[in-house]
C-alpha cells in the first residue's frame, strides 16, 4: 500500500492519482464513504457488468427513500426545482 499527496482546490477537489485510478477502475464516479479513519473511495460499480450489485448498497433502504435523497441532491445542486 502506498500514499500520495494530493491538492485539494477550494471547491474541495482532489485528484485521485492515475495508478490508483487503473488499479481500482475508476472510470467517471465514485462512491465516497465516511469511515472511523476517514475518507473511503470505492469505483462506482458498471450496473451493466455487475447486475444486481448496487442491492448490497442499498441494502435496508427502499426505493422511495433512495429516489427522495437523489432529489434533494439534485435539488442542492441547482439541477432542478424542488416540488411543492
Amino acid at each position: 500500500m502506498g500514499s500520495s499527496v494530493v491538492k485539494i482546490t477550494k471547491k474541495g477537489q482532489a485528484t485521485i492519482p492515475i495508478y490508483l485510478r487503473k488499479k481500482f477502475g475508476f472510470k467517471d464516479k465514485a462512491i465516497v464513504v465516511e469511515s472511523e479513519k476517514g475518507i473511503l473511495f470505492k469505483p462506482f460499480p458498471v450496473i451493466s457488468k455487475e447486475k444486481g450489485s448496487l442491492r448490497e448498497l442499498f441494502k435496508g433502504t427502499t426505493v422511495e427513500e433512495v429516489m427522495r435523497d437523489a432529489r434533494e441532491t439534485e435539488v442542492r445542486k441547482g439541477k432542478i426545482l424542488e416540488r411543492r
